[in-house]
C-alpha cells in the first residue's frame, strides 16, 4: 500500500509539473516569409510563402493576402493555399490595371495568424481601347512588335506607340535608366515610363530626340518620323488644333485620368498619356495617365539645341504644339512614306 501511495503521489507530481509547463508555454503563431511576385499582369500576378516555424500548433491555413494600402491581414483580400508546413505558391486574381498593392504570405495556427514580410507590386497597364468601327492595318518593326496602323485623311499612322530597342539595321538603341547619365547624353537612347518594362507594350518607349535624328533610322522600313508639317496636316484634317484631341485621344479612364475631356478616339489614333522623362533630377518621369507627348523630326530653327513636338492632355481636347530641349524623353509615332 505505501508504494502505491508513493507511486500514486509521483504520477501526481508528474502531471502537476506539465500542467505548469504547459500553461506557462507562450501560444506562438507560425512563422512564414512572403515570395517574390511573379507573372504580372493587369488583372493578376503571383506570390507565395514558405512556413518555417509551424508555432504552437499544426497549420490549418496559409496563403497571401493583399490589399492597395499597407499591412494587409485576412480580414482583406486572401488566397486559401493548404494546410500543413512548407512552401506554397498563390494566384492573385481580381486586380485592377496600373495599380500598386501591397502582400504579405500568412500561416494560421490554433494559437492564431502570422505574417510574412510586405512587398509591395504595380500591375501592368491595361489594353489599348482599340476603336471598334476602324477598320486597322499593321506593321512589324525591326524588333518584331506588332502595330496597329489607321489611315486618316491621307496618311497611315501608327495607332500605338513604337516601342522598339533596336534600329532599322538591328543595332540597339542604349537603354539608360539613369537620369544622370540620360541628362549628359548627345547620342541616341530610350527607356520606359518608371525604368518599368510592364510599360513597353502599352505605353512604349520613350525616346530623346537624338535616336529619332540617328542614321540608322528607328521606324520600320518604308515608315519615318513626322515632320512639324505632316503633324500640323493630322490636326487640320481632324477640324484644327484646337478640338482635334477629341479624336485622337483614346475613350474612357482605362489609362487616361478624369476628366479625359473629349475623348472619344473617332480617328483610331487611340493617343495614351505616356508621360515624359524631363533632365531634372527633381522631375525625372512626369505625367502618365495625365498628358502625352510626340517628337517631330523638325528642329527649332533658333535653337538648334531643341526640336517641335505635340502635345495632349486629359484637361482639354487641344493639340499643342511647341519645341523643347532635345535630351528630353518622349514618345514616337511613326507615319508611313
Amino acid at each position: 500500500m505505501r508504494i502505491l501511495f508513493k507511486t500514486s503521489v509521483i504520477v501526481l507530481l508528474f502531471i502537476c509539473i506539465v500542467t505548469i509547463i504547459n500553461s506557462c508555454r507562450k501560444d506562438e503563431v507560425p512563422l512564414v516569409t512572403t515570395s517574390g511576385i511573379i507573372n504580372i499582369t493587369a488583372n493578376s500576378a503571383t506570390c507565395g510563402g514558405t512556413i518555417t516555424n509551424e508555432g504552437s500548433g499544426n497549420i490549418i491555413a496559409r496563403g497571401v493576402c493583399w490589399a492597395e494600402g499597407i499591412t494587409p491581414t485576412i480580414s482583406d483580400n486572401k488566397t486559401t493555399d493548404g494546410e500543413g508546413p512548407g512552401t506554397f505558391a498563390s494566384n492573385i486574381a481580381g486586380l485592377a490595371g496600373a495599380t500598386t498593392y501591397y502582400v504579405r504570405a500568412y500561416a494560421t495556427n490554433k494559437s492564431g495568424t502570422g505574417y510574412g514580410d510586405e512587398i509591395n507590386f504595380h500591375t501592368a497597364p491595361y489594353k489599348i481601347n482599340f476603336s471598334e468601327w476602324i477598320h486597322y492595318g499593321n506593321v512589324t518593326d525591326q524588333d518584331g512588335n506588332i502595330y496597329r496602323t489607321v489611315k486618316i485623311g491621307e496618311q497611315t499612322w501608327m495607332a500605338e506607340n513604337l516601342r522598339a530597342t533596336h534600329y532599322q539595321d538591328g543595332s540597339p538603341i542604349p537603354n539608360v535608366p539613369d537620369l544622370t547619365d540620360w541628362i549628359m547624353l548627345y547620342d541616341g537612347a530610350y527607356c520606359f515610363y518608371n525604368n518599368d518594362t510592364l510599360n513597353k507594350n502599352v505605353y512604349g518607349g520613350l525616346y530623346n530626340w537624338y535616336t529619332l535624328a540617328d542614321p540608322h533610322k528607328i521606324c520600320p522600313a518604308g515608315w519615318h518620323i513626322p515632320s512639324d508639317a505632316e503633324w500640323t496636316i493630322l490636326t487640320d484634317f481632324l477640324g484644327g488644333k484646337d478640338i482635334a484631341g477629341m479624336s485622337l485621344k483614346e475613350a474612357g479612364f482605362g489609362h487616361w485620368a478624369s476628366p479625359n475631356t473629349g475623348g472619344s478616339n473617332q480617328s483610331g489614333f487611340s493617343a495614351l498619356p505616356a508621360g515624359t522623362r524631363y533632365p531634372s533630377i527633381k522631375d525625372d518621369f512626369l505625367g502618365m495617365g495625365h498628358y502625352c507627348r510626340w517628337w517631330s523630326s523638325t528642329e527649332d530653327s533658333l535653337n538648334r539645341e531643341s526640336a517641335w513636338y505635340r502635345s495632349l492632355n486629359t484637361n482639354n481636347i487641344v493639340v499643342e504644339r511647341n519645341y523643347y530641349w532635345k535630351i528630353v524623353s518622349y514618345s514616337v509615332r511613326c507615319l508611313k512614306d
